[in-house]
């Protein structure tokens, strides 16, 4: 098989660099961007691994300062964010490597947004605009690698971070928060579990069903979400099933690339309760989108059914029904053994009334084809808490 094919340079949305081995130049990026002393940011688990060591090592090599930081969360909190910045501080660094999963990439972006404000980090909420008061001349700037294929957070230009006190999720959002350098480097994905792989790549689904869906004007998205999607569908399960099939890992990282490039026409209902099941429960962001798919699918139906049975054709499904699209979906995450309720994932229905009122207060609710009120998310999410379809 010839892998070199992979190896490519893009500048959309900024500048990527894709293809086995390009981790190698990562040094040489830093300087690129002008840091001699980078924080690598990363979460606990990655923290001791060899690829880690590794891209440090290459870092001090070339003679760079490199300190690393992972004392973050599944699902990341402002203390998180307010630790790396005193790690940044303290290191003297000026600049940022976002190395790993969402949560390390989100910290991260959020790490370098916060080093050069004088504000509280829920001042640049995305809300109205919160944004522009931002003073964009201290941000650090950022070299993002992914190190799973889902969140594509590396091409995002805001982070997800967990506001404990209210128990919500809370989205910060500045146009430069978007990396300077992206490093796609399929070999880093390697040796991810099936069950991540499965659960981050249904993540990449999710990003690009939503992003298709959506009720916005935006063409070029929702040409990129089309893609994003064929890609998962041929390749998700072979990278599930084989974790070091090189080729199905580099389209899948790519798929997660693209949900995300995406996803600026707009989200939905998927995230709007996985993001108020995750505040509350702490689960995996990629397995709530995965379980809730397609209940949310189902709920919108009256207005997707003729997006759906187009992008059925496009998939070259056998049944190119909006239920046959259904039953595609079922059965890729019986596949990839994804659970069919959010029961068996430990989540019950105390806070079904809460669980509603936070979907319909979520920023992705907005970008849902039908804007369902409180009571309809909490209906969704008991039908996916009993496995209802």
């Amino acid at each position: 098989m010839n892998l070199d094919k992979f190896n490519a340079n893009w500048n959309y949305p900024t500048n990527i660099r894709h293809g086995i081995g390009r981790i190698n130049e990562l040094a040489a990026v830093c300087k690129e961007l002008g840091m001699q002393a980078p924080l690598l940011v990363t979460d606990p688990r990655l923290a001791d691994l060899p690829m880690t060591e590794q891209a440090v090592n290459t870092c001090k090599l070339a003679g760079l300062h490199c300190g690393v930081f992972s004392q973050i969360k599944a699902n990341p909190t402002s203390e998180n964010v307010a630790d790396g910045v005193s790690a940044y501080k303290q290191g003297a660094h000026d600049g940022v490597i976002a190395f790993g999963g969402g949560s390390a990439l989100d910290v991260a972006k959020a790490v370098a947004l916060m080093v050069g404000q004088n504000r509280p980090l829920w001042d640049f909420e995305d809300v109205g605009d919160n944004w522009t008061r931002v003073c964009t001349e201290t941000m650090a700037p950022v070299v993002a690698v992914p190190t799973t294929s889902g969140t594509g957070s590396e091409v995002g230009r805001a982070s997800v971070i967990t506001d404990q006190e209210q128990h919500l999720k809370r989205l910060i959002f500045h146009p430069n928060m978007l990396p300077s350098v992206v490093i796609l480097d399929p070999e880093l994905t390697v040796g991810l579990s099936p069950k991540l792989t499965a659960a981050t790549g249904m993540d990449a689904l999710s990003h690009a069903l939503e992003a298709y869906c959506s009720t916005y004007y935006h063409p070029m998205a929702e040409g990129i979400a089309l893609e994003a999607i064929r890609l998962i569908k041929n390749y998700l399960p072979r990278a599930v099933a084989f974790g070091g099939d090189l080729e199905a890992r580099a389209q899948v990282m790519v798929s997660s690339t693209m949900g995300a490039t995406a996803f600026q026409r707009g989200l939905g209902g998927m995230h709007a309760l996985a993001h108020s099941l995750g505040a509350l429960y702490d689960s995996h962001h990629g397995l709530l989108n995965a379980v809730l798919m397609p209940y949310v699918l189902k709920a919108n139906r009256s207005v997707i059914e003729p997006r759906i049975e187009r992008l059925s054709r496009y998939l070259e499904l056998e049944d190119s029904s909006f239920d046959g699209f259904i039953s595609w979906v079922v059965t890729l995450r019986a596949e990839l053994e994804i659970p069919h309720s959010l029961g068996e994932t430990g989540i019950d229905i105390s806070q079904i009334e809460k669980i509603g009122q936070m979907a319909v207060n979520d920023g992705a609710a907005a970008g849902n084809p039908i804007l369902f009120t409180a009571q309809q998310y909490s209906v969704i999410c008991l039908a996916a808490i009993n496995g209802d379809l």
